[in-house]
């Protein structure tokens, strides 16, 4: 051990120089520096080392497992009875007379494109919705069209030239017009050939308020063809007068301003947009994780696309579930939902999820409702 020698003079006057030597400081009582105490290399910790599950990053982890484990445990149709039930059957334009879907855009003149007929009915008409549900469809839906005297025909296209034998569009006429129109007499399955429909459907088409007398205790669904937020207020009032045992049974879809314009004079009635739609599916995917269901989709009816459907938190048997709970139907579409895709063959329900007691869509219920029922 090193002992330091501290030697000073002292002068004072009159008196010699005097050597004054300190003792060495005590190594018990006087700690000495960090540095004197360590070697070069040595690391030393100042505290008491933390149990792993305290660390911040392990911490995060467990969070994060846990939430996963939730998420799985809280959505998985795995982990829940799977109903028995078949799925329901939506009837698009009642029993109609069928087509080839490919190649079908906005501009296509199906009419001309049909089948060879195995039937005489045509699509949205009194006879074609009572044997929809005559075969066994939960739902028919129908298209509307506002007329010049401010009512509703029942009928698809927006002009009048493929189908009929009448020019223009139904805003064109009244409704009394409208029932002039022979409905049938653009129909040929051989390029123009014969036209085995003509002459048949005068007097065919229906209007709203016939179709809502005729089936009082039916649930329907009307599709409004058009994004004019007039016919919205004009719908309103023409629903306004009946009962709520039949607006209950009653759901309306279609654009997004009619649709806006319907929902907020009347917002216990069940409508649907693509904008209501593309809100409720997205703030679902958010956050629905955890078993909410967004207020948007509340008392609403969505059409979901067979290929994003696994995507959706719960399918299909959570999904159906939650969804039920807020009074809000599922339709299963075919496809990627685009011109009315539906599952139209017996070998097309095959692609349907076991569990899933939703509504499906299909152009061809007479073709399938046997191998559903």
């Amino acid at each position: 051990m090193i002992i330091r020698v501290l030697t000073r003079k002292v002068e004072s006057a009159g008196r010699p120089t005097a050597t004054v030597t300190s003792a060495p400081p005590d190594p018990i009582a006087t700690p000495l520096p960090y540095s004197a105490v360590m070697s070069d290399n040595e690391p030393v910790s100042t505290r008491a080392s933390r149990p792993w599950w305290r660390k911040k990053r392990y911490r995060f982890l467990m969070v994060l497992v846990l939430l996963v484990g939730f998420g799985y445990l809280n959505n998985s149709s795995l982990l829940v009875a799977t109903p028995q039930e078949p799925p329901l059957l939506l009837a698009h334009r009642g029993v109609a007379q069928t087509f080839d879907m490919t190649d079908v855009d906005g501009d296509t003149c199906t009419a001309e494109i049909i089948d060879t007929p195995t039937h005489d009915l045509l699509e949205n008409t009194i006879d074609s919705i009572a044997a929809a549900f005559d075969a066994g469809a939960d739902l028919v839906e129908f298209d509307v069209h506002i007329t010049a005297d401010d009512r509703f025909a029942v009928f698809h296209d927006w002009e009048l030239d493929c189908r009929t034998d009448g020019t223009g569009t139904t805003r064109d006429h009244t409704m009394a017009q409208l029932k002039q129109l022979d409905i049938g007499y653009g129909y040929t399955a051989d390029g123009g050939a014969t036209f085995p429909f003509r002459g048949e459907g005068v007097g065919l088409m229906p209007s709203m308020e016939e179709v809502l007398t005729e089936f009082p205790e039916q649930p329907l669904l009307m599709h409004i063809k058009s994004d004019d937020p007039r016919e919205g207020q004009v719908l309103a009032e023409r629903l306004a007068h009946l009962p709520d045992s039949r607006l209950e049974l009653l759901t309306v879809y279609g654009g997004d301003a009619p649709i806006e314009q319907l929902r907020e004079r009347m917002p216990g009635l069940r409508v649907m947009s693509k904008d209501i739609m593309m809100s409720c599916l997205l703030q679902y995917e958010l956050y629905s994780w955890t078993g909410i269901v967004p207020e948007v989709c509340r008392n609403t009816q969505l059409h979901v696309p067979e290929g994003y459907a696994p995507l959706l938190w719960g399918w299909p048997v959570r999904f159906v579930d939650r969804m039920a709970s807020v009074d809000t139907r599922v339709v299963l579409v075919a496809g990627s939902g685009d011109w009315s895709e539906g599952f139209d063959t017996v070998e097309s329900l095959s692609r349907i999820p076991e569990g899933y007691t939703g509504l499906i869509w299909t152009n061809r219920i007479t073709d399938i409702v046997g191998s559903v029922r």
